[in-house]
C-alpha cells in the first residue's frame, strides 16, 4: 500500500494513540506509516468483543445452573484458558479442569481458592459469587 493511502479511519483506539503500518513511499521504498485506524479493522475487533462478552454470559449462566465452576467465568472474563490459568497458579491444567466442576470448586481449600483469586485479581468473596470490581 502507498503512504497515502495507509487508513486513517478513526478507530477503537484513534483517540488514544495511533498504529504503525508499514507502506512505500514515492520511491517505491518501504517506510512507516502512523494511522489513526481503519474501520474495516475496527469493526472486526467489535465482532471479536462481542463473541468475548457471549461467551462470558454463556459461562455465566453455567455457572448459575450448577453446571461449572466461577472459575469458567472468571477464566472466560480474563481471557484465559486453562494452559494459562495453570501458568499463574501453579496448578496442573487437569487440576484445573478438575476445579471446574462445582462439586469439586466448593470443597477447595482457602489456599488454592486464594491462587485463583490471585490469578483473576479478586478476593476469595468475590471469586465465589462472580462478582466483578474493575478499578
Amino acid at each position: 500500500m502507498k503512504k497515502e493511502d495507509v487508513p486513517q479511519d478513526l478507530g477503537s483506539l484513534g483517540k488514544i494513540t495511533r498504529e504503525v503500518c508499514y507502506a512505500t513511499d514515492k520511491d517505491g521504498k518501504y517506510t512507516t506509516q502512523l494511522s489513526s485506524g481503519w474501520e474495516v479493522k475496527a469493526q472486526a475487533l467489535d465482532l471479536a468483543w462481542q463473541d468475548i462478552d457471549q461467551r462470558i454470559a454463556t459461562a455465566k449462566q453455567r455457572v448459575l445452573n450448577k453446571e461449572a465452576s466461577p472459575l469458567l467465568f472468571f477464566m472466560e472474563y480474563r481471557l484465559m484458558d486453562a494452559s494459562i490459568l495453570a501458568d499463574y497458579t501453579g496448578f496442573w491444567q487437569w487440576q484445573i479442569k478438575r476445579h471446574l466442576k462445582p462439586e469439586v470448586f466448593d470443597s477447595l481449600s482457602d489456599k488454592k481458592l486464594q491462587k485463583y483469586a490471585e490469578a483473576f485479581n479478586v478476593k476469595v468473596a468475590d471469586l465465589k459469587s462472580m462478582n466483578v470490581h474493575e478499578s
